[in-house]
């Protein structure tokens, strides 16, 4: 009898972590009324940047990106207000070297490769938001490239 108890536990247990991991799906209506995304590149970064029209700021908030194998919070331009950008570090930064700690204080961690849950190609970037306390995606396309001004 015992055996039968453990055996239907492990399996009731089983279910319900299954049914946990599986619920990343990807939005059909957008969470904001977005203009056209583009990102700008340097040998050590990617910047990333989403012009929201409109947004629902008290049910919608906007956490962060999957772009190009990378992940980033967003975070909302306070020069340009309504658009958001996301910074992916790349490749070898210069790194500050000393015997003093608080000047090597200002070095950024490298950013680590993502595994990301959703099959991207290199136009497209998938958002992170909350909407009503639950976490949904949202996959934005046709991501171009500017050349830094």
């Amino acid at each position: 009898m015992k055996y039968i108890y453990f055996l239907l536990s492990a399996v009731f247990i089983t279910a319900l972590f299954s049914n946990c991991a599986g619920n990343k799906e990807l939005q059909e209506r957008p969470p904001a009324q977005f203009q056209q995304a583009y990102f700008t590149s340097t040998q050590d970064s990617i910047k990333l940047y989403i012009p929201v029209v409109t947004i629902q700021t008290k049910q919608v908030a906007l956490d962060s990106v999957y772009f190009k194998g990378l992940k980033a919070a967003l975070q909302e331009d306070a020069q340009n207000p309504g658009v958001y950008f996301a910074q992916f570090y790349k490749g070898k930064q210069d790194l500050i070297m000393s015997s003093d700690p608080k000047e090597e204080y200002v070095n950024k961690l490298p950013q680590k490769a993502e595994k990301v849950p959703f099959e991207l190609q290199d136009d497209q970037a998938v958002i992170v938001f909350t909407q009503n306390n639950k976490t949904k995606y949202f996959r934005i396309t046709g991501i171009l490239e500017r050349t830094k001004e």
